[in-house]
């Protein structure tokens, strides 16, 4: 038998068998096919009627809540009250919103102006950032709250995480020096000393550049007793 004819002799035998398994299966392949149908049907189903919906009437509520933020007036932000919706709320009852995660900071940051520094660990977690720039600010914070319970060195590994989460002129001189400072209070200024030539040398035009080189002093003088 020639090479061609054996090709086309396997490839008739692959067809066969295949054509048989499939009518040996149809009906499990009508019930997994069927399944798939069914699945993409209610995934369709649940963001259209369900929530899109949620999505649009927790934007409406949300304003009310970032508007006492903004005033600090953080316990209303929160919970809000008979004429104010908080940001809780929109947690409780559109869970699944962009709305509803986005509480999430408001909550974390709010704790943490309020002192409630474990509560404003636990929020920031749950805070599932989208935006580079305030995803640096969220991590931030949450290290100034493990700072302010006396977890020093978590509070370094969030500012860093912080600076490279978004380096630019604002934020990671901020976070940078908010480094330095606890690199100092652990006793170790020799990576204090690194933090800060760093702010020197990569953002100059800073506000905490203007002010660095007596931090770089101190660090080294430090280091160096």
């Amino acid at each position: 038998m020639a090479k061609d004819e054996e090709v086309i002799v396997d490839v008739e035998q692959v067809y066969s068998s295949t054509e048989s398994w499939v009518i040996e299966n149809q009906k499990s392949l009508s019930i997994i096919v069927g399944a798939i149908v069914l699945l993409l049907g209610s995934y369709f189903a649940f963001n259209n009627f369900v929530l899109a919906p949620d999505e649009a009437e927790a934007k409406e509520y949300i304003w009310q809540a970032q508007q006492a933020f903004a005033n600090d007036s953080f316990n209303l932000a929160i919970n809000g009250n008979e004429n104010t919706v908080g940001f809780q709320y929109i947690i409780d009852n559109y869970g699944m919103t962009e709305s509803a995660n986005l509480s999430h900071y408001y909550i974390g940051i709010s704790h943490l102006h309020l002192g409630n520094f474990e509560d404003a660990i636990s929020y920031l977690n749950d805070y599932d950032c989208k935006d580079v720039a305030v995803c640096a600010v969220s991590i931030g914070a949450t290290g100034d709250a493990h700072l302010e319970i006396g977890e020093t060195e978590k509070a370094v590994d969030y500012y860093l995480s912080a600076v490279d989460h978004s380096e630019n002129e604002l934020t990671a001189p901020i976070y940078l020096m908010k480094a330095g400072r606890a690199y100092e209070i652990l006793g170790n200024y020799n990576e204090a000393l690194s933090v800060y030539n760093r702010i020197k040398n990569d953002f100059s035009k800073s506000q905490e550049a203007q002010s660095i080189d007596k931090f770089i002093a101190r660090a080294e003088g430090m280091a160096g007793a």
